[in-house]
């Protein structure tokens, strides 16, 4: 049976139509590769032009909510979810947030404590040698002196991705994405001037033997350590900057 829709004005139509289409597809009306109508058929429904619908098509496209095939079968369908790139959107989203500072350090730290220490109880339960095994190459790569900061940096995100991995919670995963891919490399980026490498591997050694022993309390107790400190040191290069710049 055809979706039916209500009749946009013409005031942002392209808009409109998108949000209606868009509704339909977070309720359940339009079915995940479902084909939608074409250009000519949503332009009549509407009565708007077919670069209105074009244009609404983009909107969509642009938000991952349907993909186009070419072809005698091609057309717009509605979209699979994909939660690597919705996450990474989420990433890119709370970054920019962060740099222009709708986001603050108090924010940064207290959500990651909650998040993550959920994860450290779950993967105290939950983990495998596998995840363990990957914490311990991290950890080895983390204890070489020659190692820049940049690959200090990617090596303590992979670090804490292997944590939040093991909890094998998907929600809590997609939610941590924003966290350990994003906020961590920002507050990194801060204060690895001011920060102990050897301190941090001491935190993750600390997890990490909370996590062999399935501890979840020492695991927490040692992540809540580490985000003191890191919250400690962002302050430290803070201050350091405003004297700089005073």
């Amino acid at each position: 049976m055809p979706v039916e829709f209500e009749t946009v004005v013409t005031t942002s139509a392209a808009k409109q139509i998108a949000d209606t289409l868009r509704a339909a597809i977070m309720d359940g009306r339009l079915k995940v590769d479902e084909r939608l109508p074409t250009e000519e058929e949503l332009a009549q429904r509407f009565k708007v032009s077919r670069p209105t619908v074009r244009e609404a098509l983009k909107r969509l496209a642009a938000q991952h909510l349907i993909r186009s095939r070419r072809g005698p079968t091609g057309g717009n369908f509605v979209a699979s979810p994909a939660p690597e790139e919705a996450a990474r959107s989420l990433a890119n989203a709370t970054t920019l947030m962060v740099v222009v500072g709708d986001i603050q350090l108090d924010d940064m730290a207290t959500a990651r404590l909650e998040l993550e220490g959920a994860c450290c109880r779950l993967a105290a339960v939950a983990r495998t040698d596998e995840h363990l095994d990957r914490m311990r190459r991290e950890l080895a790569h983390q204890r070489d002196v020659a190692l820049s900061d940049e690959e200090f940096c990617a090596s303590d995100v992979r670090f804490h991705r292997a944590l939040v991995d093991a909890a094998g919670n998907a929600l809590l995963s997609f939610l941590m994405h924003a966290v350990v891919e994003a906020l961590q490399p920002v507050s990194n980026m801060v204060i690895f001037r001011v920060r102990e490498r050897r301190t941090i591997v001491i935190f993750h050694e600390r997890i990490l033997q909370a996590m062999e022993t399935r501890d979840a309390d020492a695991g927490m107790a040692a992540l809540g350590d580490l985000v003191a400190y890191i919250r400690d040191r962002y302050r430290e290069a803070l201050d350091r900057r405003a004297e700089r710049t005073g």
